[in-house]
């Protein structure tokens, strides 16, 4: 497996040396129906702004003895580098040398004992800590807001990067913080396991970060969502460190691991989890279907959580993101007059592109895909074959390389997703499609997750570029979506996390009574308030 560099590009996504390039027919497309523009030059790492250093000497100095003078970084593109993640507003303000969000200084522990000393350094001067895994949050999670304090650091956590025990007879693994998506693949693949967590941060994302913001993987359908894999946690908060000890089961109390996941470093840090790992699989197949409509498609997804058929990938566009992929994105050859020609014969052309997938023994994949095919095909799906399935493989780590090319077309290009009952999921999506047609000229949706209960909408919009005011533009689009998604009784959101963007709706999603509760634990475990200001809590 390709293990890629640790260090993503400071104004966009993943490796500086990646090439990747819009798709020659998405040009077209874009300048017919959202229009193209000429961003300004980006400018150079030596023209970004930054704010003046408010670290006291004195502060720096203890935590130099800490953790080492050599992990303890305050040049250019360190802070830079740690300003925030990858949203949209993160983005566009790089991109215009905007790096007012960057900390005083970037601070990387080697152990668990030095992130605590860390936490009392800086509780003691009063200086915020934004814990910092991967860098890839869209929801703004490791901006390095100051919140009421005058320094903040970035607290890295790259050194924290071992699996530190596999214990194969009870499928276990015990991973640091740091450790990323690669990484621990590599490391579980020598002994013939696997994670089975692919997001599509997958290359660059860190486990304690999956776990800290509750991710869900493109697979998540059979190996399940991150936190239906985490066993036991360790955090270490600046007054006490909470341990939910490693068992498959309990009723010892409330579940501390539930309180710690998705805490999103506004608690403490994750040092240590125990993950449960599988067997790799023998096989994984994939393939393409067509439905004939996006309701024909959800009621089949429907049928296979609730019929306990689910494929391990299940994944379902709606008509107009299916129209969009088939005319820029690798389609397996759906595209030629030929394969356009068998759509229309079968009476599914314009219809709702499926990528279905399976991954397990060879026998238990051929049983497993007989199953679910005999539900899709209730539902009027058509086989489109392997090669659909393997392009969607292929790709499945590149929307954000596009975005960045779309960026550099003067293109706001942003993402959003939420979850409902299967009762309500037509709403929801109505609602919020609706709300984003406003706002974008092209507006996408997929079914990425299900359960028997309900599932995901992920919503992709394309507009044009407000250049005046291209932060203001998005923000305007995100609280119409996120209004539509209160007021028609979605989850504000599925798998993104909540961090700064997603907080003025955290009241609605869980009470006056939920905030309460969470404030209390938070002033117990942080009382003086340093861990990561403004993520979460509304």
């Amino acid at each position: 497996m390709s293990i890629p560099d640790r260090t993503m590009r400071w104004w966009g996504w993943g490796d500086p040396g990646h090439h990747g390039g819009l798709p020659v027919p998405a040009l077209p497309l874009l300048q017919a129906e959202v229009g193209l523009g000429t961003p300004p030059p980006r400018p150079t790492l030596d023209e970004v702004r930054l704010p003046d250093i408010a670290l006291p000497a004195a502060v720096r100095d203890r935590l130099v003895a800490a953790v080492g003078a050599e992990a303890v970084r305050d040049d250019r593109e360190s802070r830079v580098l740690h300003a925030g993640g990858k949203s949209y507003p993160n983005l566009m303000r790089l991109r215009t040398g905007d790096a007012s969000t960057a900390p005083d200084a970037v601070v990387s522990p080697a152990t668990s004992e030095q992130v605590k000393a860390v936490l009392e350094v800086c509780a003691e001067a009063g200086v915020a800590v934004v814990p910092f895994g991967g860098g890839t949050s869209v929801v703004g999670g490791v901006d390095a807001l100051r919140g009421t304090f005058n320094a903040v650091v970035s607290l890295d956590l790259g050194r924290l990067d071992a699996v530190r025990t596999v214990d194969e007879r009870s499928l276990l693994a015990v991973v640091e913080p740091g450790l990323r998506g690669p990484e621990l693949e590599a490391a579980l693949g020598d002994r013939g396991l696997t994670l089975g967590h692919f997001p599509q941060s997958f290359e660059y994302a860190s486990i304690g970060g999956m776990v800290a913001t509750r991710s869900s993987g493109q697979a998540s359908a059979g190996y399940g969502r991150i936190d239906a894999n985490v066993l036991g946690l360790r955090c270490v908060t600046p007054t006490v460190d909470v341990v939910a000890s490693t068992v498959p089961g309990t009723a010892a109390g409330p579940d501390l691991r539930e309180l710690l996941m998705g805490s999103e470093g506004t608690l403490g840090v994750l040092t240590e989890m125990t993950l449960r790992v599988r067997r790799a699989p023998d096989e994984k197949r994939y393939e393409g279907f067509m439905f004939p409509s996006f309701a024909a498609g959800s009621e089949a997804l429907r049928v296979l959580a609730q019929e306990g058929v689910t494929p391990d990938v299940a994944r379902l566009s709606d008509e107009e993101e299916t129209r969009v992929s088939l005319t820029i994105a690798d389609d397996g050859g759906l595209k030629s007059q030929l394969g356009r020609r068998y759509l229309d014969l079968r009476n599914v052309s314009g219809g709702a592109l499926a990528i279905v997938g399976w991954e397990d023994t060879v026998e238990r994949v051929g049983r497993r895909r007989d199953a679910t095919v005999d539900v899709l095909k209730r539902y009027g799906a058509i086989g489109l074959g392997r090669t659909v399935g393997n392009a969607w493989e292929q790709g499945r780590f590149h929307g954000p390389y596009l975005r960045d090319d779309l960026l550099d077309r003067g293109v706001m290009v942003d993402t959003l997703e939420t979850a409902t009952t299967w009762s309500n999921l037509f709403t929801l999506y109505r609602a919020v499609d609706a709300a984003l047609r406003e706002r974008a000229a092209v507006v996408m949706c997929h079914v990425s997750h299900i359960y028997p209960g309900g599932a995901s909408l992920y919503f992709t919009l394309f507009a044009r570029q407000d250049a005046e005011d291209p932060i203001g533009q998005w923000h305007r689009t995100k609280v119409a979506a996120g209004e539509a998604i209160v007021a028609r009784g979605g989850t504000i959101t599925h798998h993104h996390g909540v961090g700064v963007d997603h907080a003025p709706w955290m009241g609605a999603e869980i009470g006056d009574g939920g905030g309460r509760v969470l404030r209390a634990v938070k002033a117990e475990l942080d009382p003086v308030g340093i861990m990561n200001p403004g993520k979460l809590l509304p």
